[in-house]
């Protein structure tokens, strides 16, 4: 694994919900592209859009982000 990679389970626990990328993206108030990057690791999020996305998703921050 890369160095300061990070992995997320976003993916499961938004499919779980039954949302869709843009469907997260609008309640979180970001672009259907913020949530691809994140769900790829290839964003971090800060620590309000992480909250956020936990608070939507209905788990807590480190059930999602893992380093």
């Amino acid at each position: 694994m890369e160095k300061n990679k990070m992995t997320t389970k976003i993916k499961d626990f938004r499919q779980a919900k039954g949302l869709t990328q843009d469907k997260l993206a609008r309640l979180a108030g970001v672009r259907r592209e913020t949530i691809v990057f994140v769900e790829q690791g290839k964003y971090v999020p800060s620590l309000r859009l992480a909250h956020d996305i936990s608070k939507i998703l209905g788990a807590k921050i480190e059930e999602l982000f893992f380093f």
